[in-house]
């Protein structure tokens, strides 16, 4: 658990993933993986991370309690990324604005989450889309929402170099990809997988960019293809809901 493409946003570094304005292709699928794609002009994508007694909300089925209680529909979700035992953020985490958590620069760490390069997965106020690597990542004044997480899966339309094919290193696994019109792609997968086969997914996919998020913990929330899983325990939770 332990943690393109032209420039359109111009306080980014270049290598960060940025939307571009084509049509979406057909999703090349994998019957390991279930995905949700999500476009940010058309709906309301956000994370959670604590409730409003300012808990962590630990799942999926706590958080759509209270967005019941609102009269918000709730329509995907998944765990957004790695955390600790108290189920904050580990690396950075912003939040309607807010930075919550610290960037973790870190190169030497232990676990999935330090497999150089990692990276930040982030929203926009003006409702753009990113994923780039931890070390790129350095203007925070028009982020909505951000979350790090490791290792980034496909780096410039090529899939992690320390990523084995044919690797016996098998769980379950959750993670987002930009699609090349700038929709988001997120996929999960219903049995386990290894890294460089979930990474090819959202490469065969035109991503030049995605990134993991977590792994044997992962839960998703997507009644339109008969996800359920409301139980479990993590942190950060990335929902599109509707009111």
């Amino acid at each position: 658990m332990k943690l393109s493409v032209h420039l359109i946003l111009v306080f980014f570094i270049t290598s960060c993933a940025s939307p571009a304005q084509i049509k979406d292709a057909s999703i090349i699928n994998n019957p390991e993986l279930d995905f949700h794609i999500v476009d940010l002009q058309k709906q309301h994508l956000r994370f959670y991370s604590v409730n409003t007694n300012g808990r962590p909300y630990s799942n999926i089925g706590q958080l759509k309690s209270e967005l019941d209680k609102a009269n918000q529909t709730l329509i995907f979700a998944m765990n957004g990324g790695m955390f600790d035992k108290d189920l904050s953020s580990q690396g950075l985490y912003i939040e309607n604005g807010e930075l919550i958590n610290e960037l973790d620069t870190n190169r030497t760490g232990y676990g999935n989450f330090y497999l150089q390069p990692n990276g930040v997965f982030y929203l926009t106020k003006d409702k753009k889309t990113g994923i780039c690597r931890t070390e790129d990542f350095k203007n925070l004044d028009r982020i909505q929402f951000a979350t790090q997480s490791g290792p980034l899966l496909v780096i410039d339309g090529a899939i992690h170099p320390k990523l084995t094919e044919g690797s016996k290193n098998l769980h379950i696994r959750n993670g987002v990809g930009i699609l090349p019109n700038g929709n988001l792609l997120f996929a999960i997968s219903n049995q386990t997988i290894n890294f460089f086969d979930f990474a090819t997914f959202f490469k065969s996919n035109g991503c030049n960019y995605a990134l993991y998020l977590d792994g044997f913990v992962s839960k998703m929330y997507l009644p339109q293809k008969n996800w359920h899983q409301l139980n479990g325990q993590f942190g950060i939770i990335i929902a599109e809901t509707a009111d």
